[in-house]
Parts: C-alpha cells; sequence; structure tokens
C-alpha cells in the first residue's frame, strides 16, 4: 500500500463561536478540512492532528512576557488592536494549536519529504507583538525548532502571500541558517516593510504569466545557493483576483501552477517542503477554502508521482 500524503489539521483551528461578519475568515479552516476530507480524487491522504506548542517552544522566537499577555488576555488595546482579533479563549487555544500544527508539519515533511498544513502562515507576528490577524509566527518558531534539535542546517522560507512576511523576515535578519524569501505586492500591507533576505516586489495588476516568470526567474538559483535541508513554502492566496485585500490578479490556475513549480522544483533538487496555507480573503467562505485547497490537491498529485512506489529518502545530514 503506498504511503499517503500527511496532512495536518485539528478541529481546534476553528472556532464555533467566532463572528461569521469578522473579516478574517475562521470558517475557512474547518471547511477547508471538509473539502479535502470528502473529496476521493485527494486520496491516498493521511491526516494527523497536533499537540499544541509550549511555552517554550514559543520561547524559541517570542518574548516570555507577550506570550502570557496575549494568553491570559493581558495585552493593551493598541497591541490587541495591532493584530485584529477579539481575544477569547477559543482563540488562544486555536492559536497555539496551529503552532503545533506548523512544527509538525515540518517534522513530517523531513520523513516524508512533503507534508501539508491545513492552517498557518502568520507570517506578521514579532517577537514581542502581534499584527494582521497574526498572533505568534508558526512558521519560524516550527524552524527555530528544528534547528535547535539539529534535525536541519539550513532553512529556506518561500513566502507567496500577498503581503510581505514582515515578522518572519525581522526574526530572522540575521540568522544565516534560515533564508527569508518574500514575493509580495509592494503596495500592499505592511506599508513599512522589513528586510528579507530576498524581497521581490510585485507591481498590482500582476497576471498570471508575468508572476510565474518572476518566480521561476528566482527560486532556482535561490535552491541552488541556499542549499536548504527543508523548505518551509507559505501557498498564501490572496494574490487572486478577487481577493479584496489583494491587489494581484492571479486566476485559480495561477495559483495551482505557482504552488506545483514551487513544490516539484524544490522535491528536484532534494529538498522537502512543508507548506503552510497563508493568507487567503473573501465573504465566500466555501470559495475561499475551495482555492486554499489547490495546494493540497497539487501536493497530493506530486506526492504520489514521486513517492507512492519510492519512498522519500532523507539524506544522513537531516535524517
Amino acid at each position: 500500500m503506498p504511503s499517503a500524503l500527511p496532512l495536518i489539521y485539528h478541529p481546534d483551528y476553528d472556532i464555533p463561536e467566532w463572528n461569521e461578519e469578522h473579516r478574517f475568515p475562521m470558517s475557512k479552516f474547518r471547511r477547508l478540512y471538509k473539502i479535502i476530507s470528502e473529496e476521493k480524487s485527494l486520496s491516498p491522504v493521511e491526516f494527523h492532528q497536533p499537540e499544541v506548542a509550549s511555552t517554550d517552544h514559543l520561547q524559541a522566537v517570542h518574548t516570555l512576557d507577550y506570550i502570557q499577555q496575549f494568553m491570559e488576555n493581558r495585552l493593551d488595546k493598541s497591541a490587541a488592536r495591532r493584530i485584529g482579533l477579539p481575544w477569547t479563549e477559543g482563540l488562544a487555544r486555536r492559536t497555539i494549536t496551529a503552532i503545533g500544527g506548523t512544527i509538525l508539519t515540518l517534522q513530517l515533511a523531513l520523513k516524508h519529504g512533503l507534508a501539508c498544513n491545513l492552517g498557518g502562515g502568520t507570517h506578521h507576528a514579532f517577537p514581542d507583538f502581534g499584527s494582521g490577524f497574526c498572533i505568534f509566527n508558526d512558521a519560524s518558531v516550527a524552524a527555530r525548532m528544528l534547528l535547535q534539535e539539529g534535525l536541519v542546517q539550513q532553512i529556506l522560507i518561500v513566502d507567496l502571500d500577498v503581503h510581505q512576511g514582515d515578522g518572519t523576515a525581522f526574526i530572522h535578519q540575521d540568522e544565516v541558517a534560515v533564508f527569508t524569501f518574500s514575493m509580495h505586492c509592494q503596495s500592499n500591507f505592511p506599508f513599512r516593510k522589513q528586510h528579507s533576505d530576498l524581497d521581490v516586489p510585485l507591481p498590482e495588476n500582476l497576471d498570471d504569466d508575468s508572476y510565474l516568470r518572476i518566480l521561476r526567474a528566482n527560486l532556482p538559483e535561490l535552491l541552488d545557493r541556499t542549499e536548504p535541508d527543508l523548505v518551509i513554502y507559505n501557498a498564501g492566496v490572496d494574490p487572486f483576483k478577487d481577493d479584496p485585500l489583494g491587489k494581484l490578479n492571479l486566476t485559480w490556475e495561477g495559483l495551482q501552477a505557482r504552488d506545483q513549480y514551487v513544490m516539484e522544483c524544490c522535491l528536484n533538487v532534494g529538498a522537502p517542503v512543508g507548506c503552510v496555507i497563508g493568507g487567503g480573503y473573501s465573504k465566500d467562505h466555501e470559495e475561499l477554502a475551495w482555492r486554499h485547497s489547490l495546494v493540497h490537491r497539487s501536493a497530493a498529485k506530486i506526492y504520489q508521482e514521486r513517492f507512492a512506489i519510492t519512498p522519500f529518502q532523507n539524506s544522513p545530514a537531516v535524517a
């Protein structure tokens, strides 16, 4: 029996009491799980439930004071407003569960070659404050943990959310072991940009062909230069043409071509890939969840083509 693509999800990714009129579409996680779990063409996939991230995990990136203030609902009004999410116990629980999800995603990617979270991508979170719907930085916490445990020596973060991964760039700005690459709309949030190791600012209304041409001009050379043991891929779908927070003009087909290219390009050089879903916004949460499922569809297809017969073999350096 061929091995199955590892997918990571927990029911706590959703908050049942969430106000559906809020700008952040919380129900997309539950809807995404339903779409993937019910679609036969995505089989075989295997769902894994993460454990919550501990305070020690979070302290790999975040200050203890900030962690405690958020978890105990003691942030001042300005700090809470900057995050933009109303605090509830459910939000606190989902936050540390989603961090645990990305940690597990990367662990499984190292073992199987490819793994996808059904959440994650909170790249606007800084060490001592949250921003833009992001509380703790899941990719940075997970990356630091793997490095501290000696499981990897070099990580490449490929952030293709429409917004710059400013928190991620700041956290790793002096860290040689983590290379940050962000391709984002220049005129979009955050309006005060940080310096990633490689930033590729994009003009508004960029279409599929132009976007993919720019990506193809950068990623292969970047993989050659960094030689990563692991790639963390933020597959934000907010570059989509109808996304209310996007300003780019990609279609579903363009997003899927992007996802497939990133994963295949990385796997072609032997770099396992852990995917997080990143940003995506729409009042139609069902359509948005379907849009997010594009990366899982591409991953399932690639996984079967590459690893159904011959399982992924990790290098001795990162075994």
